[in-house]
């Protein structure tokens, strides 16, 4: 029996998505799956866990950069997390680590995501206040 193969999107907050990678040949279906929750009404700043990802493919870092792509279109953030040597080396290679942004650790990457996030909102939130 084929097990039906679930991702793991998790909704951290209004505007931040945890994404839980599963490797390849899953990996494909995981980002298809992304791009497409996207597509809808979901605008929010990613987070890409790739603890559980062995290794990546040309047809991975394609989707990776529509994702990025998607994301830069919107003014939304893309942060990738948990990557092994053997991952983090291909992005290496083929120059693609200039265009993506990196962390250790998912609690890393939360915490910059929500940083960013509260930056502008603070500004215009004192901008907007009533000068005595």
């Amino acid at each position: 029996a084929m097990r039906t193969h679930k991702m793991g999107i998790q909704q951290w907050s209004d505007s931040i998505l945890v994404v839980d990678l599963s490797d390849d040949p899953l990996l494909s279906d995981d980002l298809d799956a992304l791009l497409d929750r996207l597509a809808g009404r979901c605008d929010c700043d990613v987070l890409l866990d790739f603890a559980n990802v062995s290794h990546v493919n040309s047809s991975n870092l394609a989707l990776l950069l529509r994702l990025r792509k998607q994301q830069l279109g919107r003014d939304r953030k893309l942060r990738l997390c948990g990557l092994n040597q053997s991952v983090q080396a291909v992005f290496s290679v083929t120059g693609l680590e200039a265009l993506f942004e990196f962390d250790q650790q998912v609690a890393t990457a939360l915490a910059k995501l929500q940083f960013d996030q509260d930056q502008p909102r603070k500004a215009s939130r004192a901008d907007g206040a009533a000068r005595p």
